[in-house]
């Protein structure tokens, strides 16, 4: 191979370390910045936050002065008449007297010897307590022989998260039948008394079983539960597909008894497991806040989601003064680190800050009025507002919310395509959506609008949209068909 030389022009573009941390700010949610600050913090000494207005403390001891000083300056007695406390105080009880206090009393009392931990940490984990140690806890408590533990211990294993079983009898006595000689009647037995544990309806094998074990919890002497637990019992096809007048029929009820029937039925839980769950409540930080001024809109960052740092001007003094190389380049090292982190931090609060404003401009229409007069918006006309890259956009307007008066959006949520209508104009999917969940919430509940109904009311209304578009709304919003939609009015 014959070796030559060439030379070549062009252009690549290469990321500094400043620039990589700048991007990687701007891509962080409101949460995720929290801890990239903290790290900061914690690696970096020259960083602090900027705190404003800390109250100085009550007494501090001056330069030179012992601590003991101070303590002593704090501990004397306060100007305003109160009495002096003797320092032989009267001892009015023991140790033995406290801990006697602490011992369980009463006839039905068990021992210290016998308390159960268990107890302790189910009421206080901190993190709630999931469905399998829910049961498990109420099965601690109910008296079971060992081989019927051994089953409700399986039971329970097969209970999923909404609270159904996931397994039949003959599945469960098929995977214990090696263990030990077991009948599927001992397993139906156990199987009924895990039914009557909190929460009511759990471990049924269907929706039907679990409605009629929660009927069954119901007080006897409610007005409409024997009609109630007739009609899930004998009539759970006919009310799945809505036939009315069938049940009217064959119940013998007329329309308002059959109301209030359907009335008790919807108050149940058609997954009792979701109820009890172990995971923690996500709270939303709103990066921007959006306010009303008069006339004006008024956008400004969140100051909870914003921290503000600062260089500690004490250790960036220590720069000039330390004669030790080593620690001389320790310490500039770090406060460059600090000056770059926080111009990259001012670097993405500048850019939200932007483009928020910029958003905020174009959607004024839904601030005033609402979902309906949502416009249509893509990246690329924020992009040219506030002359950035559409990739620039994207990362700024991923995991960012604002509050506004009408709640809290993610930044994405003002984004959506758009629909022509019959004038040439524009209108938004997310305006269609909100157009199209009104008119179904002022449907008549006895003729629900099909979706071919519901395309022809928009195009009435100069909006051109096809019935599978109207079709892949509807179901986006998690809103049944016109047939599942069917009720008494």
């Amino acid at each position: 191979m014959k070796q030559t030389l060439q030379l070549r022009l062009g252009q690549h573009l290469t990321m500094t370390p400043q620039l990589q941390q700048a991007i990687r700010l701007l891509q962080l949610s409101s949460l995720e910045l929290q801890t990239e600050i903290q790290e900061a913090l914690d690696a970096n000494p020259l960083l602090e936050m900027d705190e404003e207005g800390d109250a100085a403390p009550e007494a501090e001891a001056a330069p030179g002065e012992p601590v003991d000083a101070a303590e002593d300056a704090l501990s004397e007695t306060p100007a305003d008449g109160a009495a002096d406390i003797p320092e032989d105080l009267p001892v009015d009880s023991n140790w033995d007297d406290i801990y006697d206090s602490l011992a369980p009393v009463g006839p039905g009392s068990a021992p210290a010897s016998d308390f159960d931990p268990r107890e302790i940490e189910y009421n206080s984990r901190p993190g709630g307590t999931s469905l399998h140690e829910h049961l498990t806890w109420q099965m601690d408590l109910t008296p079971f022989s060992p081989t019927d533990r051994a089953i409700a211990e399986f039971i329970i294993d097969a209970i999923g998260d909404d609270g159904f079983l996931t397994l039949s009898i003959e599945e469960i006595h098929e995977a214990l039948a090696g263990e030990q000689e077991l009948a599927p009647e001992e397993i139906e037995a156990v199987l009924h008394r895990i039914q009557n544990f909190d929460p009511p309806g759990i471990a049924a094998r269907d929706l039907r079983e679990s409605l009629l074990l929660q009927l069954r919890q119901y007080p006897i002497e409610h007005p409409r539960l024997a009609q109630a637990i007739e009609l899930v019992e004998q009539h759970f096809e006919r009310l799945a597909a809505r036939d009315y007048a069938q049940i009217m029929r064959r119940m013998k009820l007329d329309e308002e008894a059959l109301k209030d029937v359907l009335q008790l039925i919807q108050s149940l839980n058609p997954r009792p497991g979701s109820q009890i769950t172990d995971q923690q409540p996500e709270y939303i930080v709103p990066d921007v806040i959006v306010t009303k001024v008069g006339e004006r809109w008024k956008v400004e960052l969140n100051p909870d989601a914003a921290p503000r740092l600062r260089v500690n001007p004490t250790y960036a003094s220590l720069a000039r003064e330390v004669r030790n190389p080593e620690d001389n380049t320790y310490i500039k090292n770090q406060l460059q680190e600090a000056r770059w982190f926080i111009k990259s931090l001012m670097s993405r609060n500048e850019t939200l800050l932007k483009v928020a404003t910029a958003i905020v401009e174009r959607q004024t229409g839904f601030l005033e009025h609402g979902e309906e007069a949502m416009q249509a918006l893509v990246l690329h006309d924020i992009a040219e507002a506030v002359d950035m890259h559409e990739s620039t956009i994207s990362r700024v307007t991923n995991k960012k919310y604002m509050h506004t008066p009408r709640g809290i959006f993610e930044l994405k949520y003002f984004f959506s395509s758009h629909v022509s209508t019959a004038d040439g104009g524009e209108c938004s999917a997310t305006a269609i959506r909100a157009r199209i969940r009104k008119l179904i919430a002022e449907e008549d509940p006895k003729k629900p609008l099909s979706d071919s109904k519901l395309a022809g009311i928009l195009a009435d209304l100069g909006i051109n949209v096809a019935r599978r578009t109207v079709a892949k709304y509807r179901e986006a919003m998690n809103i049944p068909p016109s047939n599942e939609r069917k009720r008494l009015a």
